[in-house]
C-alpha cells in the first residue's frame, strides 16, 4: 500500500473538486438523454439530423430539431412593408415538422421540431438550455461568407456551453 502524497493539492488536479457550475444538472452523465440539433433544410441540416437521430436511436435518448425562422425583413418605403410569403413559409414549417416526425417513427426515436423567429445560433443555445440537452448537432456551412464571418457552427462552438458535434 502507498501512502498519497502530503502537502497542498493543487486545486485543478483535485478529483474531488466539483466546479460550481456542475451543482443540480449534470450533462451527459449517463449518456445524452436529449440532443439539440439545427435544421434549416440543406444537405448538411439534414445529414446532422440523421446523425442525431443515429445517435439518438444508440442511446436510448430524443431528439428536438431547432428551425431558426428568418426575421421579418422590411422594405423601405413610407410605411416600411414586411418582405414576407406567409404561406411558402408555412408550407415549409409543415414539410420540416413532417420529416422530422417521420424520421423520429422509423428509427424510434422520440423527436419534435421547435420554430423560433431567431438567430440561429440564438435559437440552438436557448432549446438546449430549456430542455437541458446534453449536446448540440449542427450541419458544417456550406456558404463561402462564413469562413469570413463565421458560420453556425463556429459560433455555437464559442459562444455555448455544451458539446457540438458538428457533420459535413
Amino acid at each position: 500500500m502507498t501512502a498519497a502524497p502530503s502537502g497542498p493539492r493543487d486545486p485543478e488536479r483535485d478529483p474531488q473538486r466539483v466546479p460550481a457550475h456542475a451543482h443540480g444538472f449534470e450533462l451527459g452523465c449517463d449518456g445524452p438523454s436529449t440532443l439539440v440539433v439545427g435544421i434549416d433544410g440543406s444537405d448538411t441540416g439534414w445529414r446532422a439530423m440523421y446523425y442525431a437521430v443515429g445517435q439518438a436511436r444508440r442511446q436510448r435518448s430524443r431528439v428536438v430539431a431547432v428551425y431558426a425562422e428568418r426575421q421579418t425583413p422590411l422594405m423601405a418605403t413610407p410605411t416600411m412593408v414586411p418582405i414576407v410569403d406567409g404561406e411558402a413559409d408555412e408550407k415549409f414549417r409543415r414539410s420540416l415538422a413532417a420529416t422530422v416526425a417521420e424520421l423520429g417513427e422509423e428509427f424510434g426515436v422520440a423527436t419534435e421540431l421547435v420554430v423560433l423567429a431567431a438567430d440561429p445560433v440564438v435559437a440552438l443555445l436557448q432549446v438546449a438550455e430549456q430542455v437541458r440537452a446534453d449536446a448540440i448537432v449542427v450541419g458544417a456551412s456550406e456558404q463561402t461568407g462564413h469562413k469570413l464571418f463565421g458560420s453556425v457552427a463556429v459560433r455555437t462552438v464559442k459562444t455555448g456551453h455544451r458539446p457540438v458535434t458538428v457533420v459535413p
